[in-house]
């Protein structure tokens, strides 16, 4: 009988940042590299890099060591068929069958995750959520995506596709979302939508340091400012807390997690949003509700990498 394998391999494919990383089951990282996404590539190009990545990260180490390759990427996906079916920010990627085309080019086995259940397992298994059985995972940066806990096991649903929790609608007929919905909460919480709201304020209010700043205004100058006591940052970083109260509210009272955790870019900032976040459940939530934890998430950028990891090794567990 063959030893258990002692290593997997995670990557995350994102937007902007490809990375990749080998893992033994306790969490450690043996290796890591990450490298720009070569999004006007196509797949080709990028399935080419993750290649690349995957070799450096996994040198020396022999394949029957490897208990598999998992990738994270943002959705739609099937997860359980490894196929991408659209993925917005990386043309090429609609209706393609990653899993099997990394899968035929490796010894190993390769699956596909979304990245929002990604960073959630990461988050439960080595970082945040620790020792719960009920977690939410919601990350708020570009859009919004997360993933889900219950009773210990990871929550897929059809086509493995739970947890789009950013797609859920906070405003009948509001701000059309990217995925061309009225109102979603991504449309009104994630980093885009509070830089857009920052922008048109700015320029209305010559008064406010964020008036320097024109169109290059960013999400992090919006929290400097609200530091240093300018009050149309204040008032700006006030009305995300708030909606992102809302989107937390929603989600205590869908899933009753022992804990919700936010991470993404905007969970820089939680110290300046938590306040607000508690405020509006504490008002607006059910009693049972109104003191259920909000933490920041732990691994930061690593929660892809760990979170695919993880799952590689709970793959090859059912494979067994």
């Amino acid at each position: 009988m063959s030893a258990a394998p002692r290593f997997a391999l995670g990557v995350d494919l994102g937007g902007t940042r490809l990375r990749a990383a080998t893992m033994t089951e306790s969490g450690e990282i043996i290796a890591s590299k990450e490298m720009p996404t070569e999004v006007h590539g196509g797949p080709d190009r990028i399935l080419a890099d993750i290649l690349r990545l995957v070799e450096t990260v996994s040198a020396g180490i022999p394949a029957d060591a490897i208990a598999g390759l998992c990738v994270c990427a943002p959705g739609p996906l099937d997860a359980r068929n490894g196929i991408a079916l659209h993925i917005p920010t990386l043309p090429g990627f609609d209706d393609f069958p990653l899993a099997a085309v990394l899968g035929a080019k490796l010894p190993y086995p390769v699956s596909l995750e979304n990245d929002g259940i990604a960073a959630a397992v990461a988050e439960w298994r080595y970082g945040a959520g620790r020792g719960v059985d009920n977690l939410v995972y919601m990350t708020v940066s570009t859009g919004i995506g997360g993933g889900v806990i219950a009773d210990g096991r990871v929550l897929y649903g059809r086509m493995g596709m739970a947890g789009h929790i950013g797609h859920m609608s906070i405003r009948p007929d509001g701000n059309v979302c990217p995925c061309g919905n009225a109102g979603c909460f991504e449309a009104y919480g994630s980093g885009t939508a509070f830089t857009a709201r920052g922008r048109v304020a700015a320029a209305r209010r010559r008064d406010s340091s964020l008036s320097r700043y024109a169109d290059s205004l960013h999400a992090r100058d919006i929290f400097a400012a609200a530091r240093e006591g300018d009050a149309l940052a204040r008032d700006l970083v006030a009305e995300e807390a708030e909606i992102l109260g809302q989107g937390v509210r929603n989600l205590l009272h869908l899933y009753s997690p022992d804990l919700v955790v936010i991470g993404g870019g905007i969970a820089n900032a939680f110290d300046q949003l938590e306040g607000g976040i508690r405020a509006y459940i504490a008002a607006r939530a059910l009693p049972p509700f109104r003191t259920m934890p909000i933490r920041r998430a732990e691994l930061g950028d690593l929660s892809g990498v760990v979170g695919t990891a993880a799952l590689a090794f709970a793959h090859a567990k059912r494979r067994a």
